[in-house]
């Protein structure tokens, strides 16, 4: 662990980058702490939500060892994160809803395969395999669609049929994350090098900890007596 003394008091990059992989750390292990407190049908969304800041942790110790002994970014590691906590995350409006009523499977299929267009499209234009610009609107088009399915799609339509407040609360929460908090994301792929890194990093703060927060807020405290 001698990699520590290379970070200095001006790399706010670095500094990100280590705030937000102790941070993934403490409230993965918050939510696998918490599991016993929370009713059951209420258990797999907080669960999930355990695995996508687990993951996420472990990529981060690794891309801030790179950013510290390189000043490189960490690109491939970023997005073999994203390619398993994104569809994660976009899959939770299924799990959700699901606590409340049954779900069609063709609504998870949706959101899954939208969300993976939408990672694969980001890859492809950052790596070069494809136009960066070309990359830029099929990933933002996947992303749009998914804000269309969750306020006024089938989803949306699910969640006006069902009563339970702590389901409404989280998923109308969550779906603001992902239109708001998730466009920390395009903003920092137009950015590319130049402060792209820290935009992520933010955005992953916010992303991933808070959008499972939420999640287990719903399940602990507004969960239908």
């Amino acid at each position: 662990m001698g990699y520590i003394t290379d970070l200095k008091p001006t790399d706010y990059v670095g500094i990100s980058f280590w705030l937000i992989s102790l941070g993934l750390t403490a409230t993965t292990a918050f939510f696998v702490l918490e599991q016993r407190s929370l009713i059951p049908k209420w258990q797999l969304p907080v669960n999930i939500g355990a695995l996508v800041t687990g993951i996420a942790a472990i990529h981060y110790f690794y891309m801030r060892y790179m950013w510290v002994k390189t000043g490189k970014s960490p690109i491939v590691y970023r997005y073999i994160d994203w390619f398993l906590t994104v569809p994660l995350q976009i899959v939770e409006f299924y799990l959700i809803l699901s606590v409340g009523k049954k779900i069609p499977i063709e609504v998870f299929y949706r959101l899954l395969g939208a969300s993976i267009i939408m990672i694969l499209a980001g890859f492809l234009g950052e790596t070069k395999v494809i136009d960066r610009n070309t990359g830029f609107v099929v990933g933002t088009a996947a992303w749009l669609y998914i804000i269309y399915e969750i306020f006024y799609g089938e989803a949306a339509k699910y969640k006006e049929s069902i009563n339970d407040e702590s389901i409404k609360f989280a998923y109308d929460n969550l779906r603001w994350i992902v239109t708001i908090g998730w466009s920390i994301y395009p903003i920092g792929y137009l950015l590319n090098k130049t402060n792209m890194n820290l935009l992520y990093n933010i955005g992953d703060l916010v992303n991933k900890i808070l959008f499972g927060l939420i999640i287990w807020y719903s399940a602990k405290y507004l969960k239908k007596k």
